[in-house]
């Protein structure tokens, strides 16, 4: 089955002290599923590995590896209407106290009515609230 994959769960994959057993069935679903994501995923995958570079945390070489190892995985990235982003977003956000990006992801399961992996607590207590499942590791 399908689901919603957020940034979170993928930069537990990256770096060894936040990885856990959840995050890597996660991954091993992929071999049988296919992810969804929303159009900041990228974005916010991208961000993360550079200030984990700058701060010495990861070697540009090991992010530059991990970012093509997601190039393979079977992760789709869902374009976002200008609409959604300034209007919808936002008061799913306002609705669930989150941020426009982690209410990104809820819209995505929302949407799709597919569950939605994240390691992200507020993130996690929004989905339920809205009836969304969560991906059980």
């Amino acid at each position: 089955m399908n689901f919603v994959l957020d940034a979170s769960v993928v930069l537990s994959w990256a770096f060894e002290d936040e990885r856990d057993a959840s995050a890597l069935r996660v991954l091993e679903r992929l071999r049988e599923s296919e992810a969804v994501t929303s159009s900041i995923w990228p974005l916010e995958v991208s961000n993360a590995l550079l200030a984990a570079q700058r701060r010495g945390r990861i070697d540009p070489a090991d992010a530059a590896r991990f970012a093509s190892h997601l190039l393979v995985l079977p992760i789709v990235v869902e374009p976002v209407e200008r609409r959604a982003s300034l209007v919808d977003l936002r008061r799913l956000a306002q609705d669930h106290d989150l941020s426009s990006y982690d209410a990104s992801y809820l819209d995505v399961a929302l949407r799709r009515g597919i569950p939605l992996a994240t390691m992200d607590m507020a993130l996690s207590r929004a989905a339920e609230s809205a009836g969304v499942a969560l991906v059980k590791g």
